[in-house]
């Protein structure tokens, strides 16, 4: 008898049955080992994994090298792991892609979204039109959002390539917490009064830190002509 076969299958069935929230993290971890790790037991690598970055979010996140000092751990085994914040964050953009952002909440949600798995610092912009209905979201820098790192010859660009009546603005605080710093309020009113000078409106900065985001439109610090 296959006993580590019919273990998988026990694991797997639990999960259909009721789903990943009832999984301890060395659970959860074991599972999704599963499918890199072919017919060994690999729950003594899952408690391993858990116990070195204490958490399952914080295996995933950790950097490759870092992975493969793991015993048991493989190229295959870490880029799996990888691929998991990843994937969660393709899905989430995925699945709102259609959103209107009419609204702090959906635009607040809409961008949380954009950041999941991002351990640096990132700033995007979402181009929309009269309606707010999304036209695209880009990739404005990857670094700290200052006056000097964002382009705004680039951010002009991509507004008036999708033909932008407003655009929402958005950086996040990894590790730290969604409160706008004094630069991030000055990058704010550059922004805006660049746009304003070819007549898109700068609708919102939203700033986020893990799943939790401050909108410096509700806060008064995006200016209004």
């Amino acid at each position: 008898m296959d006993l580590h076969k019919n273990h998988r299958e026990r694991v797997k069935k639990r999960f259909l049955e009721e789903g990943i929230d009832s999984f301890a993290p060395h659970q959860a971890m074991e599972l999704l080992l599963f499918y890199a790790v072919a017919r060994q037991d690999v729950n003594d690598l899952g408690h391993r994994l858990i116990k070195a970055f204490g958490g399952f979010s914080a295996a995933c996140d950790a950097p490759l090298p870092e992975l493969l000092q793991i015993e048991g751990v493989g190229e295959h085994t870490a880029v799996l792991l990888k691929l998991i914040p990843e994937l969660a964050r393709y899905y989430a953009t995925d699945k709102n892609r259609d959103v209107c952002l009419n609204s702090t909440k959906t635009a607040g949600e809409f961008m949380v979204s954009r950041f999941i798995g991002r351990n640096d610092e990132h700033v995007y912009m979402v181009s929309l039109d009269s309606k707010c209905k999304v036209l695209a979201t880009t990739l404005l820098h990857e670094g700290s959002v200052n006056a000097a790192e964002i382009n705004l010859r680039k951010l002009l660009a991509t507004a008036l390539k999708y033909n932008a009546s407003g655009v929402i603005l958005a950086h996040n605080h990894p590790g730290g917490i969604a409160l706008p710093s004094p630069e991030d309020i000055s990058t704010t009113g550059r922004v805006a009064q660049s746009l304003h000078a070819v007549g898109i409106a700068l609708i919102d900065h939203i700033i986020v830190a893990d799943s939790d985001f401050v909108s410096l439109a509700d806060s008064g610090s995006v200016p209004r002509w």
